[in-house]
């Protein structure tokens, strides 16, 4: 009778497997049934510019009013064809630096519709866009799927611009409310059990590393923030796309000859420190810290600070919202850490070295991109 008792307590109860179920997708569930309008703030800038506003003043405006993107209007067609944001400045300084002595004709005399001609060249793509009365899971869904880091929320029946949705913003939101539901299973888990996070072809940098051959790495690896590693592998620092504004804030971007590190003498802001975590930490821990920080990611290190994966914003609502309805990016190519030498503009293998990254989004659908293993390459759409 002893035996029959313990072989049917022993069963899984059939109404805990069903909770299980239930609280694993409560975060998708949560979003499925709010609003891109609930996420709007009830004061917020934002700035729009015209196409034939000259590159230089934009870049300007974007620093004058601390604003990182801006929708793109073109009066021709009475409608917004694209965003400006700070990749933009990054790609127009690699593709025209020549040397300090040279001026860039182009940034100081271009306007946003040359720009956009040259830089896109017949590849024009609809901006990718959401309505206000979508739910936050479809804006979700559509930041990953488009590989993108910003969506504006368009009114369908005016046409206004009303804000630029972000994974932070996401996130942040979706934080206010957790306290209120279930903790879903899968948040005790940690980053390795869970594949959470890049942990190969990490793109970094040296503190020597020439500032031009950063700004390439950008551009050719697709990511929005590059550690800055000493030559034991040590994370001592970061050098975000955020941090090239300050070129543009003190009219400096004539000399990128200069290293990362005097480059990141000019922070605008306080810095408290490179973000980081470990791989055995759990996603509830991840989660909590990446919010309360306000950053886009968090550097993985081991025991002795070196690096050892990158986790993003991305990879974050990936796991918590898309994973649990069973949506992934599609795989990526196998890939290795990969290191930059600062003697060397291009990009080499460096045993020992685990790499990840993030990115932004611009409106010409150069957006850095998402993969499988999730890395930072979002980006904002371009142009």
């Amino acid at each position: 009778m002893n035996g029959e008792v313990d072989d049917m307590s022993e069963q899984p109860d059939p109404d805990d497997t069903a909770s299980e179920e239930s609280e694993r997708d409560i975060y998708m569930r949560f979003m499925k049934c709010h609003k891109c309008y609930d996420i709007i703030p009830t004061s917020s800038k934002l700035v729009v510019f015209d196409t034939t506003l000259q590159v230089k003043k934009a870049f300007f405006a974007l620093v004058a009013n601390g604003v990182r993107a801006a929708p793109l209007w073109e009066s021709k067609k009475q409608s917004f064809v694209g965003m400006l944001t700070i990749t933009d400045f990054i790609n127009i300084l690699t593709r025209y630096y020549k040397s300090p002595m040279v001026q860039i004709y182009e940034l100081e005399e271009h306007k946003i519709e040359t720009w956009r001609e040259l830089y896109l060249q017949e590849t024009f793509k609809p901006l990718v866009h959401i309505s206000p009365a979508a739910s936050i899971f479809e804006a979700v869904f559509s930041l990953i799927k488009n590989k993108i880091h910003r969506l504006p929320v368009i009114d369908p029946v005016s046409g206004n611009a009303l804000y630029i949705l972000t994974h932070k913003r996401i996130l942040k939101f979706l934080q206010l409310f957790v306290c209120e539901m279930p903790m879903p299973l899968f948040m005790t888990q940690t980053l390795e059990d869970l594949s959470v996070g890049t942990f190969t072809n990490i793109a970094f940098i040296h503190p020597d590393t020439p500032l031009i051959t950063a700004l390439s790495v950008f551009v050719h690896r697709r990511v929005s923030a590059l550690p800055v590693v000493d030559r034991n592998g040590k994370v001592v620092d970061i050098y975000s796309k955020f941090d090239v504004i300050n070129l543009a804030a003190e009219k400096t971007y004539n000399n990128l000859d200069v290293t990362v590190t005097q480059a990141l003498r000019h922070r605008s802001q306080y810095f408290e420190g490179v973000m980081k975590c470990n791989k055995l930490e759990t996603l509830e821990t991840i989660v909590d810290r990446i919010v309360k920080a306000e950053v886009h990611r968090l550097v993985v290190v081991d025991e002795e600070s070196r690096i050892v994966g990158i986790v993003s914003l991305s990879d974050i609502l990936q796991a918590l919202v898309l994973m649990p309805a069973g949506l992934r990016r599609k795989e990526s190519l196998p890939s290795q850490r990969t290191a930059l030498d600062s003697t060397d503009t291009g990009t080499g293998c460096k045993p020992g070295l685990d790499q990840d990254q993030h990115q932004e989004q611009g409106q010409h659908q150069s957006q850095d991109q998402h993969q499988e293993p999730r890395t930072e390459t979002d980006q904002d759409q371009d142009l």
